[in-house]
């Protein structure tokens, strides 16, 4: 089919800078909650604009093929995001990010494939996008597979580091060679392609579940910089600077995740959080269990009260309870925030969607630098599924995997109530000391049912 040649390449190429404008104000947008769901709308306005512009391009064929595969890309993605439970949310972010690395590998392989002269700066770019496209894309499917549950453990090959190392270092050199034997032979660039998507899965598959959202932000910036590579050799502006201002941003907070568990990206990477790893102090006291009855009467008659959200309000489905329980406090005049610490849940911003979607005002919820300095103050905080935000090990244990890493001070709270299935330690495998403090006390159950329980006992305090 020819092209249709509707405008001149000069428009085609502005639409394109529009487009790019569009997704910068749509990530600055969603810096914030307030103004999150306007950003994601100019994003989208963006990407219309620049899928718009796309068919208008000069030289442009198989209109056919990219119709339908705009449709089916669409619907799945429409359909798969109507029904995707908001617990499921991280395990979708993942593997949608992972698509936009293949793709991002997909189009420097034709790109190989053709066998066309390009600079040699874009033949870097391109051999840099593959590699890296690749990378994410069998790195954000392992960590689906993690969230989703297919992959249970996380196991772990003898000589981990070295493995990685070779793959890494074999990547590489294959990629050199293609720059330097540009246009690279077929076999070559296979070569190429199988070693980059090996290293993506092996070097994700022995990551633990507590270093899974600093994981799934770095492969959010790898796809970034892989589009923007690749749209250089294109010669497409709206994915160079959509490219690598995602990248940019993606690379930030990643940094910032990874400061805020106080552990380098060489250590998510390649040092995986073991538990059982050095001599850690025994831990004094025992578990206090507390009833919903009592609970109730802690947070009815407190002049404040700090909520800790974690995982296992996710998967309880917890929020809207919890919300509805913090309006029972409220009309009875007790002041109630939220804490969210940045590594809480499974993605980055876990707990703020869940809350939001829940309809808790976004004037509630605090940072972990916000909020910290209140715990002292709070004569409750109640803890939800949450485990190493809140681990005062991570300040007086030296031997603790998790020593230094920034916590929420709840232990610092008059009394501490944790909502918990049992005893048994989180997701890091870690023990958590704050559970044996004497102000602590545990409440056994799934959150939802726990609070439904709070909640009943509330109303018949008045």
């Amino acid at each position: 089919m020819e092209n249709l040649n509707l405008l001149p390449e000069s428009y085609v190429q502005a639409a394109w800078f529009v487009g790019a404008l569009l997704f910068i104000f749509g990530l600055k947008g969603m810096s914030s909650p307030a103004t999150a769901r306007k950003g994601i709308v100019w994003a989208g306005y963006g990407m219309v604009l620049a899928i718009v512009a796309t068919f208008c391009v000069p030289g442009m064929q198989n209109f056919a093929l990219i119709a339908a595969a705009l449709v089916i890309g669409g619907a799945v993605a429409w359909i798969s995001g109507k029904k995707v439970k908001m617990t499921d949310m991280p395990q979708m972010v993942a593997i949608y990010n992972g698509m936009g690395g293949g793709a991002a590998a997909a189009i420097a392989a034709i790109e190989f494939a053709k066998g066309d002269a390009h600079s040699t700066i874009a033949t870097i770019l391109a051999v840099l996008g593959a590699m890296i496209g690749s990378v994410s894309f069998t790195g954000s499917c392992i960590a689906w597979a993690k969230l989703q549950g297919v992959i249970k453990k996380a196991p772990r090959l003898p000589a981990q580091n070295v493995i990685n190392t070779l793959l890494l270092l074999v990547t590489i050199g294959l990629g050199v060679m293609m720059i330097l034997n540009a246009p690279a032979d077929n076999n070559l660039i296979i070569g190429f392609f199988i070693v980059a998507l090996v290293l993506g899965f092996i070097v994700t598959l022995p990551i633990g579940g507590a270093d899974m959202p600093v994981v799934i932000s770095l492969f959010n910036a790898f796809t970034g910089l892989a589009v923007g590579f690749e749209g250089y050799v294109l010669g497409n502006p709206a994915l160079i600077i959509a490219g690598i201002v995602v990248g940019a941003a993606g690379t930030l907070l990643t940094l910032l995740m990874a400061k805020a568990m106080n552990r380098s990206l060489s250590n998510i990477l390649f040092v995986p959080m073991d538990a059982g790893g050095g001599e850690q102090q025994a831990i004094e006291g025992t578990m206090k269990e507390i009833g919903s009855v009592d609970a109730a009467a802690l947070m009815r008659y407190a002049s404040k009260v700090i909520i800790v959200p974690g995982y296992g309000m996710a998967v309880a489905h917890a929020q809207h309870k919890i919300w509805e329980m913090v309006e029972i406090l409220e009309k009875e005049g007790v002041e109630v925030k939220f804490a969210i610490h940045p590594v809480a849940g499974r993605m980055p911003g876990h707990m703020n969607v869940l809350l939001a979607e829940a309809g808790v005002p976004y004037d509630k919820i605090f940072d972990l630098d916000e909020i910290n300095a209140e715990f002292a103050q709070a004569d409750v905080a109640l803890v939800i599924g949450a485990n190493d935000v809140v681990n005062p090990a991570a300040r007086t244990n030296k031997s603790s995997p998790i020593y230094g890493m920034p916590i929420l001070a709840a232990d610092q709270a008059q009394n501490v109530i944790v909502i918990k299935r049992g005893k048994g330690t989180g997701y890091s495998g870690i023990e958590n000391a704050l559970f044996y403090t004497e102000n602590c006390k545990m409440l056994y159950g799934d959150a939802q049912p726990m609070v439904g329980e709070i909640i009943a006992n509330l109303k018949t305090m008045g």
